[in-house]
């Protein structure tokens, strides 16, 4: 980790102890993750397309998208490229919350990435089946929290939003209760994934929210001062999510409208996955409902197309997920491509006042 060496310079120049801090590291692990993403994006770009790794668009979707036919998709490998060469540079990785994070991340990546191989090989959208990419991804998370719960840097206690001393104590129950908040938050951003940027930033935005809980989580006399829960070390996950940010915005670069690159599952359940453990590590699994509210309004939506067919034979949605519905109803995509963003961005301003309304 090269911060540590040139922090260790600062028995020499003094200038080198700006690395000790949180804040300084996370704003040099923004700027390395968005440069890898903006400087590497054509490149990548060019291999996806060489590779032939392109998009199968749904001939049952909006007609709109299948001017969309081999547009280069997996782009999400390259956020996690960014991602990952922040970390590695200036984030502490002998920190458990951190490796859990990290693990969780890539893991999710790749089951994204053989769902995506699978997809493009056999030239169709159902890739890897539903059932075992479920049980891959809880299995991954419920192995990583027993471990921290065991190693003794997890709480085990589910907090409030809203509420200064109301917790629930799940114990031994946790993992259980953490996977379905993980899983379910990664492949409720693997639905909104459909339009171009549309899920993206959401994913900045939530990420960058957690970034500021996980601050002040970890920071003894900030928590003290908001009557927050404190997490020894949690605050090192503050550059990571430094890092999730910058390596949206680079992405979103050659993502947005009309996209030069699509992010793939490699992309949608591995950010999913990230804001998904992150809530857990900063104790917001149930802000995740707030927060999260456009993902969750995605994946409700499908829910209740699926529910409503099967038992009465009717839709309720003109198709689902409901930012399809939409564009079937003659709304522009770039309309409701801004609008989830701006309502992402509601509920994350909605979310932080939680800080001092507990």
């Amino acid at each position: 980790m090269l911060y540590q060496w040139l922090q260790s310079l600062s028995e020499f120049i003094s200038a080198f102890n700006v690395f000790r801090y949180i804040t300084f590291r996370s704003f040099i692990s923004f700027f390395t993750a968005f440069f890898i993403c903006y400087f590497l994006g054509p490149r990548f770009i060019r291999h996806l397309t060489k590779k032939h790794f392109r998009q199968n668009v749904r001939n049952d979707g909006p007609q709109t998208h299948l001017k969309k036919q081999g547009t280069p998709t997996m782009g999400g490998a390259l956020m996690l490229i960014g991602i990952l060469g922040a970390a590695l540079l200036w984030t502490d990785m002998t920190n458990y919350l951190v490796l859990a994070t990290m693990v969780v991340t890539i893991g999710f990546g790749l089951i994204g990435y053989t769902d995506d191989w699978l997809k493009i090989n056999k030239k169709n959208t159902k890739g890897l089946p539903g059932k075992l990419r479920l049980i891959l991804e809880f299995c991954l998370v419920i192995i990583t929290m027993t471990l921290l719960i065991r190693a003794g840097v997890l709480p085990t206690k589910v907090y409030v939003p809203f509420f200064k001393q109301f917790s629930l104590d799940f114990g031994l129950l946790y993992p259980i209760f953490a996977s379905f908040v993980v899983v379910g938050t990664a492949n409720a951003v693997n639905l909104t994934d459909g339009l171009d940027g549309l899920a993206i930033v959401p994913v900045i935005i939530v990420a960058g929210t957690l970034g500021v809980f996980a601050y002040v989580t970890g920071h003894r006399e900030i928590a003290t001062y908001l009557t927050i829960p404190h997490v020894a070390g949690v605050g090192e996950l503050t550059t990571l999510c430094s890092a999730v940010v910058a390596a949206g915005l680079g992405f979103l670069w050659y993502n947005a409208y009309p996209a030069q690159v699509f992010m793939g599952d490699v992309g949608s359940l591995s950010l999913g996955g990230f804001i998904g453990i992150m809530s857990v590590m900063t104790n917001n699994e149930l802000l995740m409902i707030i927060l999260g509210g456009v993902f969750v309004a995605e994946a409700l939506s499908v829910i209740t197309q699926v529910v409503s067919f099967k038992f009465t034979g009717k839709r309720v949605f003109r198709m689902a997920p409901i930012h399809h519905h939409f564009e079937l109803k003659g709304l522009d995509e770039t309309k409701i491509i801004v609008r989830f963003w701006v309502i992402s961005l509601l509920l994350a301003v909605l979310s932080l006042a939680t800080l001092k309304l507990r």
